[in-house]
């Protein structure tokens, strides 16, 4: 069994065969989703998300605004994400949100001003949360520090391509560290050094679909049946079966948003 602990199916990269792509999913084992929903927070992004996952038992929900649009966040999104959470069961994590340096899409001093007030946010609600994370890493560090250290609620450092010191204080702070295609990269040595030493509790592996599709079906749209081939790459590199890497990051995906295995 596995999960896709973070994948983006409600896109519009999937509106020609979306009840396919679940269907290979569960061929696949890949028992569950999390659908992570993202775009301005006053369209009807986010409530797409979550009528996705009305749909399908297999999958779940986050919301939250994504560093790229914290530009256009406000009250009013605020106060609609809170809704959406609190209002359906499906939805269990605030994200994705953090900090984006690399592209700059929104001003730099309103990615964190935001990152920091969805902090507080999640943190009111009592959810985990997602976090984004490029080019940033100090101020995402200090942004957990002084905004989620002491909640005693988890969180997930999502599609991790950083340093070992972002590792390290996200493993101290008690985050979970997911790995998504990337891991399979030519160039990912470093990567791969990175997920050996990461815990086993605080494992996960996702896809990050449509983007970043694992070996060896680069060149394709990646999709959660894909997520196999990230648990391949972390096995080798651990000395591990497959299929304790599918229990322990299932287990861990369960634990983590108090679900059933």
């Amino acid at each position: 069994m596995f999960v896709d602990s973070h994948a983006h199916i409600d896109g519009a990269e999937f509106d020609a065969d979306r009840d396919q792509v679940i269907e290979r999913a569960r061929a696949a084992d890949v028992s569950l989703i999390l659908n992570v929903g993202t775009g301005d927070p006053h369209s009807c992004a986010l409530e797409r998300a979550v009528d996705l996952a009305s749909q399908s038992e297999a999958v779940y929900v986050a919301v939250g605004t994504h560093p790229h649009d914290a530009r256009l966040y406000d009250e009013a999104a605020e106060e609609k994400i809170k809704k959406l959470i609190s209002q359906n069961s499906r939805v269990i994590a605030w994200g994705e949100i953090g900090l984006d340096f690399h592209y700059d899409n929104s001003p730099r001093e309103v990615q964190l001003d935001v990152f920091r007030r969805q902090l507080r946010s999640a943190r009111e609600l009592n959810v985990p949360v997602i976090i984004h994370t490029r080019e940033a890493e100090a101020e995402t560090i200090a942004a957990l520090r002084s905004e989620w250290a002491g909640s005693g609620l988890p969180g997930i450092m999502h599609c991790f391509s950083g340093s070992q010191w972002l590792a390290d204080n996200a493993v101290e702070l008690g985050m979970l560290i997911s790995f998504s295609g990337i891991l399979t990269f030519k160039k990912a040595d470093d990567l791969r050094a990175i997920a050996r030493s990461i815990p086993p509790a605080l494992l996960l592996i996702e896809t990050d679909c449509p983007y970043l599709t694992p070996v060896p079906y680069r060149g394709k749209r990646n999709e959660p049946a894909y997520v196999v081939e990230v648990a391949r790459c972390l096995a080798e590199l651990r000395e591990v079966s497959l299929e304790e890497v599918g229990k322990v990051t299932t287990e861990n995906f369960a634990r983590l948003f108090g679900l059933p295995v």
